[in-house]
């Protein structure tokens, strides 16, 4: 069996899967064939992977001679047209990375026309089982990371509080919307910086969490049961929306960095913060908008744009985790061997286990067909 890795189109500056990953590969009797500069960007030169084991190919002897390819975002039409048979598989291609079906069912289209076989990692079932292949909180846990990094840069004043001969420098106030995996790591690297952080989210059960970060929860109740949401927000009813939106307009007009984290899978993203809420912010506040992918959770949120309005900086930023290629690369890769090892049995063969309930669930196009019901609802 044949991997390969495709290098990303700027501005993505991950790679699927470094040196160290082809190591492991081979010792499961699997070749590697890597495109040219595939890891460039996340700082592991052709010479690493050729140490490694794995052979160093142009991008369309990648897609040609490989059984499974690996991207983490998809490749062009194009190339999914011209996408040959695999020798193993039944000569079904097998395509794996993070291709959003929820948000791309033309793209799965012209998957299930090639006949093709694809897996998208955002699709795993988030079970206990799943948390070492889990794409989604290891890429999240740095957004989350970075996300107060680019709002400290930003940010005009100080974030811890500082006692000089020249008077007082009160500590900065950071607001989080959404408690989870992104969420937490903000609050994580929030206090480690000296700011004081109140944290807003639907789902009661993260309380003893963010307080035990040392963060103030913001408590609403009657917030519809996120427990079977995959660590995702759910749609509320309007009664609490508008509980939700008068305590979220008290605490941001006090807050100087605001970190918003929250979507619904398959939907846009909830507007937490209102053109009101947001022009009773201070001048020189910071909104980092996580979910801007999707939508955003601010009215002015455009993805991988910075916005001014009123005085207030709106940073939309989808793929923060691509700001940190190296630790990203070595975190994604691992999700991907973990996943891997799943379906690859000891002579380094490929096995679809569809019995496996992480490997059906992460499965998307199958033999000509869309295979996931949620993309099939979007699509009919």
């Amino acid at each position: 069996m044949i991997i390969g890795v495709l290098k990303e189109t700027s501005p993505e500056t991950r790679v699927s899967l470094l040196p160290e990953h082809i190591t492991i590969l081979k010792k499961w009797n699997v070749e590697v064939c890597v495109e040219t500069n595939a890891g460039f960007s996340a700082f592991a030169n052709d010479a690493k992977y050729t140490e490694a084991g794995a052979t160093v190919k142009s991008r369309s002897e990648v897609l040609q001679n490989s059984d499974l390819v690996l991207s983490i975002n998809s490749p062009s039409q194009s190339e999914i047209a011209n996408l040959k048979p695999a020798r193993q598989n039944g000569g079904s291609k097998i395509l794996l990375g993070v291709y959003q079906p929820l948000f791309n069912s033309g793209l799965m289209k012209d998957f299930a026309a090639n006949g093709s076989t694809v897996f998208s990692m955002d699709m795993l079932p988030r079970t206990t089982r799943a948390q070492s292949m889990d794409i989604l909180s290891s890429q999240a846990n740095i957004a989350g990371y970075k996300a107060v990094l680019q709002a400290a840069n930003l940010f005009p004043k100080y974030f811890p509080m500082f006692m000089t001969a020249a008077g007082s420098i009160p500590p900065a106030k950071i607001l989080i919307l959404g408690a989870g995996v992104a969420g937490l790591q903000a609050i994580a690297t929030g206090r480690r910086l000296g700011a004081v952080i109140e944290v807003f989210d639907t789902r009661p059960a993260v309380k003893e969490e963010v307080m035990s970060l040392g963060a103030k929860f913001v408590e609403v109740e009657g917030a519809a049961d996120a427990s079977m949401a995959g660590g995702y927000a759910v749609e509320q009813s309007e009664d609490f929306l508008q509980r939700q939106k008068a305590k979220i307009a008290e605490s941001i007009a006090k807050a100087d960095i605001v970190i918003t984290t929250a979507q619904i899978p398959g939907k846009k993203a909830p507007i937490l913060i209102t053109t009101p809420m947001m022009e009773a912010m201070k001048n020189g506040s910071v909104i980092i908008d996580l979910a801007a992918a999707t939508g955003g959770n601010t009215e002015f949120t455009k993805n991988n744009e910075t916005v001014v309005h009123n005085g207030v900086s709106i940073v939309g930023n989808s793929n923060l985790a691509a700001t940190m290629p190296s630790d990203a690369s070595k975190m994604y890769g691992k999700n991907i061997l973990n996943f891997l090892q799943l379906m690859i049995d000891k002579e380094g063969k490929f096995n679809l286990n569809f019995e496996d309930d992480l490997v059906l669930g992460t499965c998307v196009v199958h033999n000509g067909e869309i295979t996931n019901a949620r993309v099939k609802e979007l699509i009919n």
